[in-house]
């Protein structure tokens, strides 16, 4: 188990999580289609377990308590800790869990599955044990599927991992090697998605207009493939037009909203070489493609003057 996932003294024990984006494949992975994620190291969570008599305790940004008085906006999270404990026969008491997270929620990168993953890194490390990978996806995504209703299991298997997911639906996963690296910014647009609202809404379209709605997974489908050959061999030109394809796509599903799309074409008009929203829509943040470092921090510093919330150029680094 690395450093970075664990530490533990007599008293405390930590568990480290980073968030993740969804590259391409939004809404269409949730019906076969294949998506592509990236770990996103930039933001993450920090869980720290201790010592303390009495009831199980949280202290997060969000509620200060008795684990059992949580609201019910952390009841995914409440619902991870209890099995989690179960599993490792703890009792559930005689804990704090504190939560420190820099992940903005509903931003779709990866918010409550990072919580999840840390929280039990945390447990694990508290109670001297090793988990494998199976055991932490596991228990994951009993928070993801309060969150999400039906999640992919994108979001749990992406922040587990060092380098880009390949991932489909009851398919064995797969990851990516990059031939290249490749300059990113992620933008906040500054409003919240709701992620379960999003699949829900192109769930109901794709029962009112199945042949058409069909079609437009299955070409994010096709895009998705050509983005897979885009970073494995033919670059960034060529990813950065899958995204711009991808975006169309889910514009004409409905998920991509006013501001969104204001912050995806100013990026395009200051030389980005792709742009479209990640996660689910409809509030939440964008992915633009740099044509290289230097204009990667040019293009987020004219992001965020342009009003992008938050803005972080990042770079996925090509495997050595």
């Amino acid at each position: 188990m690395s450093a970075e996932k664990v530490t533990t003294s007599e008293q405390t024990a930590i568990g480290i999580a980073h968030s993740k984006l969804i590259l391409i494949g939004e809404h269409a992975v949730v019906h076969g289609q294949p998506a592509i994620a990236i770990p996103f190291s930039l933001v993450g969570v920090e869980s720290v377990v201790e010592y303390v008599p009495g009831s199980v305790k949280l202290d997060s940004t969000f509620y200060h308590g008795p684990l059992d008085l949580a609201p019910e906006s952390l009841h995914g999270i409440v619902n991870c800790i209890e099995e989690t404990l179960k599993y490792l026969q703890i009792p559930c008491q005689d804990l704090l869990i504190r939560i420190k997270s820099s992940i903005p929620p509903g931003k779709g990168l990866g918010s409550s599955a990072s919580v999840a993953i840390s929280v039990i890194r945390s447990l694990f490390a508290y109670s001297d044990e090793d988990y494998t990978e199976e055991e932490l996806l596991m228990l994951a995504n009993v928070a993801e599927t309060f969150a999400h209703g039906a999640p992919s299991g994108i979001d749990t298997l992406t922040i587990t991992s060092q380098c880009p997911v390949w991932y489909e639906k009851n398919q064995s996963t797969d990851f990516i090697k990059l031939n290249d690296d490749f300059h990113f910014i992620v933008a906040d647009s500054g409003r919240v998605g709701d992620t379960r609202l999003a699949v829900e809404s192109v769930a109901n379209l794709l029962k009112a207009a199945p042949g058409k709605i069909q079609r437009k997974l299955d070409r994010i489908g096709e895009l998705t493939h050509q983005a897979k050959h885009a970073l494995e061999k033919a670059g960034k030109h060529f990813l950065g037009q899958m995204l711009n394809e991808a975006q169309k796509e889910l514009e004409a599903l409905g998920v991509s909203d006013a501001g969104l799309n204001k912050l995806i074409y100013f990026a395009r008009q200051e030389g980005a070489l792709g742009a479209k929203l990640t996660g689910a829509g409809n509030g939440g943040c964008i992915i633009a493609l740099a044509q290289n470092e230097v204009h990667s921090r040019q293009l987020a510093e004219k992001l965020r003057k342009f009003g992008a919330q938050a803005v972080w150029p990042f770079v996925l680094k090509k495997h050595e």
